[in-house]
């Protein structure tokens, strides 16, 4: 076991050398956070652990970087108002790990009320971002910015943009950047996970029944999730297993995809989908070490809706499907628009129109689109009154947002 540990920290110290020697600068995410600064002086930087929100946080031009983790970093925002005062007229920091300050909310509440001309990028556990004192203390004084796994313009920013790759290593920046399957480093991720976010925030769950849930769920990934089919694997009644699913979704490692619907008779209303937060961990628990074509597919319509999420830093995305057994991957409804249909395949080839057919039966008006892997130029094809963009991931992206 210590042998194990060790590899991984030197494996990880190895990656962070490289990145640190050869700073990556992040434009997307950049550029983000430069323009929620026009409208609040707080950011929080939220995402899950090895994202790479200190990497980018020290990327970002003239910053002062305060690592929380720090003794006399602590000692210093023990009077948060004398340590803002110290800081130069237009400052832009980070305080990085907030979440190991005793009075993190309130260093933030202060900063936001009485420092605005001073811009702060706060990072921390999620467990602090999920806790009902910080987001009330914070109510419309911060923005937060969700930073996902690694999105098409990290591929061109990593300098390495094969998909298969991203979907097999994942979209966590230290994995992705390995040589080799780090299978170490994803066990070594689930345990800090339960260590350092779930014991902190939902001290009277069980380790191991928990993370055999949440092994099964990564199996099952992008399925229709049924809280009766846990209870007797993992050996806890269904009020645990819904409680399990509510601290993995508050975390950022699952996303619930709910039933879009008007409540007609033929519709699916209430079976949530449940994705995994990452490819990498998916091809982790279920054992895969290269990628057949199936699996292509499968994998692909996870990235596509981290795409999704990522740019429209939001969860509120549905899945649409009638009692007939018809589907649709992705259903997007802004306030007053007709509803956008997306389709997911890794191959344009393998498409079947029955879906799309069906919910717009159902939903006449909207934009249909079929996102895939081998398309190269938007092509928009009729189908009888069915009318379908054939698109690629990027430029769908730009279309809906």
């Amino acid at each position: 076991m210590l042998l194990v540990a060790l590899y991984a920290l030197a494996c990880t110290l190895s990656i962070t050398c490289d990145i640190t020697n050869n700073m990556i600068n992040r434009e997307f995410w950049i550029k983000h956070i430069k323009n929620a600064w026009k409208n609040k002086s707080v950011i929080w930087l939220s995402g899950v652990r090895r994202a790479g929100k200190t990497f980018l946080c020290r990327s970002i031009d003239n910053v002062e970087y305060f690592d929380c983790e720090l003794i006399r970093v602590k000692k210093r925002l023990e009077d948060p108002e004398a340590f803002l005062k110290s800081l130069r007229e237009k400052s832009i920091i980070v305080l990085d790990e907030v979440h190991r300050l005793d009075n993190a909310s309130e260093v933030l509440k202060i900063a936001a009320d009485y420092f605005s001309n001073i811009k702060i990028i706060a990072t921390g556990s999620s467990s602090l971002g999920a806790s009902k004192k910080f987001k009330d203390t914070l109510t419309d004084r911060k923005i937060n910015i969700w930073l996902t796994p690694m999105i098409l313009k990290d591929l061109e920013n990593f300098k390495r943009q094969n998909i298969e790759h991203r979907l097999l290593y994942g979209g966590l920046p230290p994995f992705f950047q390995s040589k080799e399957i780090p299978e170490n480093g994803f066990q070594g991720w689930m345990d800090d996970y339960w260590a350092k976010d779930i014991q902190e925030l939902f001290r009277l769950m069980n380790r191991s029944s928990f993370q055999k849930f949440a092994e099964l769920l990564f199996m099952q990934s992008g399925g229709i999730f049924e809280a009766t089919r846990f209870t007797k694997p993992c050996e806890v009644s269904r009020t645990a297993i819904n409680n399990y699913l509510k601290a993995l979704e508050e975390t950022y490692v699952v996303h619930i995809i709910k039933p879009f619907s008007s409540y007609k008779p033929t519709e699916i209303i209430s079976a949530p989908k449940v994705y995994a937060f990452d490819t990498g961990f998916v091809c982790y628990y279920k054992e895969w070490d290269k990628l057949r074509r199936e699996d292509l597919g499968y994998l692909w319509e996870h990235f596509v809706l981290n795409e999704l999420q990522a740019n429209m830093q939001t969860r509120q995305i549905n899945y649409w499907r009638d009692k007939r057994g018809h589907e649709i991957d992705f259903v997007i409804k802004k306030r007053g628009r007709n509803p956008i249909a997306i389709e997911c395949k890794w191959s344009s080839d393998n498409f079947n129109l029955s879906g799309l057919e069906a919910f717009r039966r159902q939903y006449p008006q909207g934009e249909n689109y079929l996102v895939a892997n081998d398309v190269d130029m938007t092509l928009t094809r009729r189908f009888g009154e069915l009318e379908i963009k054939f698109i690629d991931l990027h430029s769908l992206i730009k279309e809906i947002i």
